[in-house]
């Protein structure tokens, strides 16, 4: 049963690449310095899923203090979130 719960709960890769675009101006650019010199912005590809989701909702939340990234979580669903980490899940 909690097989299926957690499928129920996954996200969606393909609609996860749509919706990363903005994302990916930052965290598909090695060693990105392009948009913030002064902060490292980390290559999330790779990174579980579940940590993914954590992540955002962090952000979101305020638990993390980064203003941009803080901005792009307030407008992310749930799903969205699930579907934009699985697609960096199986990014390498």
């Amino acid at each position: 049963m909690a097989g299926s719960l957690q499928a129920d709960e996954g996200g969606d890769p393909v609609v996860g690449e749509t919706l990363a675009t903005t994302c990916m101006g930052c965290h598909a650019v090695e060693g990105a310095r392009n948009a913030y010199p002064s902060y490292r912005v980390p290559k999330i590809g790779g990174q579980y899923e579940e940590y993914l989701v954590d992540a955002l909702k962090a952000y979101r939340d305020g638990e993390r203090p980064h203003p941009t990234m803080r901005a792009q979580a307030q407008t992310l669903t749930e799903q969205d979130m699930r579907d934009i980490a699985a697609f960096f899940a199986q990014e390498r």
